[in-house]
């Protein structure tokens, strides 16, 4: 139900309309919001030599929508303003504490978050639809070839941090970014002063060298993008660096001195499911597609796949040298997918030394 919705007529007043839109962002969960004017990213030509060195591994969908990603216009024709709306997940720190626990990334452990940040996007569109009823929007919460946490950066919101991703002086950096492309004029935020300074503690704890760079992640080496995105054999060199994570890594966000700030969420639909919290890896290391689909049913965990998946369990149960992992990784020398049974063995030789 909307509240407090003013209709501004065919004109409206964009500083009242700007105010009010934050003050409804509010209202319906979203911690932060910003505005920013849309036009061609800055960020652009980063972009293209990030993936012109092949650094974005094999999402090559952001080769496809390199240019709508630059360009929001070619997106949403006679677009003006960007509304940049950030949603907190943060849930406190719950490490496993056995190596036969898997640690599954903090913003996995609820539900998918897509709904959670689209149905808030929506329901402030409707806002502004009905304050300005000309005005047309589109939302996107990861779902498009818009890019989040630059325009993020373009706003109050935060900037970007040398691992790549959004830092808030206020959140940290555990938050979900939702924006909405607007073809009318707002009034627009003052830029987030960049404060990571001399910092280079996400760099550091990265486990495998992927931040080497700054503001340049190889996601060919980023566990995140390894155990999620890529459904492919993992390099054997970076195996023994995945520990226990098997969805997800957020070494470099647990060791950024921002989220000191961070507060716990408040949106019930975030919520961790307790069986998320520190899965048993034995458990997990059968795991069939259909058990895998009712296990992590409305999860994020699906996005990288059974076989994705388990094969991170393998990994999983390799690096936790434990015998008592063998009889299970045994019987996944048999499983249907060459991809874990691959990883089984590796596994195995990992927990016998070879024997």
């Amino acid at each position: 139900m909307l509240r407090h919705c003013i209709n501004y007529g065919g004109r409206h007043d964009a500083g009242r309309l700007t105010a009010d839109i934050r003050n409804e962002a509010l209202k319906i969960g979203f911690a932060k919001t910003g505005f920013a004017p849309a036009g061609k990213t800055p960020f652009m030509a980063h972009f293209r030599d990030w993936l012109r060195d092949g650094l974005h591994g094999e999402m090559r969908y952001l080769e496809r929508q390199a240019e709508k990603r630059g360009d929001p216009e070619l997106v949403l024709p006679g677009v003006r303003s960007i509304v940049v709306a950030a949603l907190n997940y943060y849930s406190g720190e719950t490490p496993p504490s056995s190596p036969l626990e898997g640690n599954i990334s903090l913003y996995a452990r609820g539900a998918d978050y897509h709904p959670a940040v689209m149905d808030r996007l929506k329901r402030l569109l409707r806002f502004i639809k009905s304050a300005v009823p000309q005005a047309n929007g589109l939302c996107y919460a990861d779902t498009g070839p818009v890019m989040e946490k630059v325009w993020g950066a373009e706003t109050s919101v935060g900037w970007i941090g040398k691992h790549s991703g959004l830092v808030s002086r206020e959140l940290g950096t555990r938050f979900f970014i939702g924006v909405i492309l607007l073809d009318i004029p707002l009034a627009y935020d003052e830029k987030s002063e960049a404060l990571c300074g001399d910092c280079r503690r996400c760099m550091d704890a990265c486990p495998t060298g992927a931040l080497a760079v700054p503001y340049r992640l190889d996601a060919g080496k980023c566990l995140s993008y390894l155990t999620i995105e890529f459904h492919g054999t993992v390099p054997p060199e970076l195996r023994s660096l995945a520990g226990n994570r098997i969805f997800g890594c957020d070494e470099c966000q647990n060791a950024c001195p921002w989220n000191r700030f961070a507060v716990k969420t408040t949106v019930e639909e975030l919520t961790p499911r307790k069986e998320n919290l520190a899965p048993e890896l034995l458990s997990l290391a059968g795991l069939s597609r259909e058990a895998f689909e009712r296990r992590f049913a409305a999860s994020p965990v699906l996005r990288a796949s059974r076989d994705g998946f388990v094969r991170n369990v393998m990994i999983a149960l390799g690096n936790s040298r434990r015998a008592e992992a063998v009889p299970a990784l045994k019987a996944a020398l048999l499983d249907e997918s060459p991809l874990v049974r691959a990883h089984a063995e590796w596994a195995l030789k990992s927990v016998t030394g070879g024997h």
